[in-house]
């Protein structure tokens, strides 16, 4: 009598399933909150297109006007004195030791290295800690960054995965919120609610743009006169 064995799964698979499935659920919620960020950005930028159409371009021109009143200064561009820290140096070494293009393996890894050396580069030249630390850390927990094949790499690159979609999900969260706070969004809701009475913001606001203009205008030509 014969008999098949029937081979169990490995603690690791069994593992590997499990994350592989929670990532499918994340990236579902991910592009639900994708789509919701999308849409609020859109009705925004609609709004915004309009605001800047009836009021922006009268602002605009009112700080303009202010600014030639004023006789504003215009601000020195200061000479940047590049001189590192031995820290930075440091910093900008360790860096360059993970992610420099010559330790590609493809020509597409290579292009995406290179992408990350310029932005690297960009930090260092500004003496920008927080940032090249803020690349390595990225570049470290990057699944991109796991080497070789097999259930144990899958896994780890699985578990990253997950943890770049969580930061994902958590960075929309906190620009919904952003957003649903601006101004831009909350003179959009006033906006929609003067509409509902018959009342449009948007132009009494160009209104009253347009007599704060006039009055400013006046008093630029008597002081061009002034100076004869």
């Amino acid at each position: 009598m014969s008999s098949s064995l029937v081979r169990q799964s490995t603690p690791e698979e069994l593992e590997l399933q499990q994350k592989q499935s929670e990532l499918l659920d994340l990236e579902a919620q991910l592009a639900q909150r994708e789509l919701e960020l999308a849409t609020f950005q859109a009705e925004l930028h609609s709004f915004e297109y309009r605001y800047m159409q009836v009021v922006g371009i009268r602002q605009e021109e009112l700080e303009r006007i202010n600014a030639q009143i004023s006789k504003y200064l215009t601000l020195m561009a200061s000479n940047h004195n590049f001189r590192p820290s031995a820290r930075l140096k440091q910093l900008y070494r360790e860096v360059a030791k993970r992610i420099h293009p010559d330790l590609a393996t493809d020509p597409e890894e290579r292009d995406r290295r290179e992408q990350l050396m310029a932005l690297v580069n960009r930090a260092y030249e500004a003496g920008d800690e927080d940032r090249l630390r803020a690349i390595l850390h990225d570049w470290e927990s990057s699944p991109d960054s796991v080497q070789g094949e097999g259930i144990t790499a899958d896994l780890i690159r699985t578990i990253r995965q997950i943890a770049q979609s969580r930061q994902r999900l958590q960075s929309i969260e906190d620009k919904l919120q952003q957003l649903s706070q601006s101004d831009l969004h909350q003179l959009r809701i006033k906006a929609v609610k003067l509409e509902q009475l018959g009342q449009d913001l948007l132009l009494e606001m160009s209104h009253r743009f347009d007599q704060e203009i006039l009055m400013a205008q006046r008093q630029l030509t008597e002081l061009k006169k002034k100076m004869g």
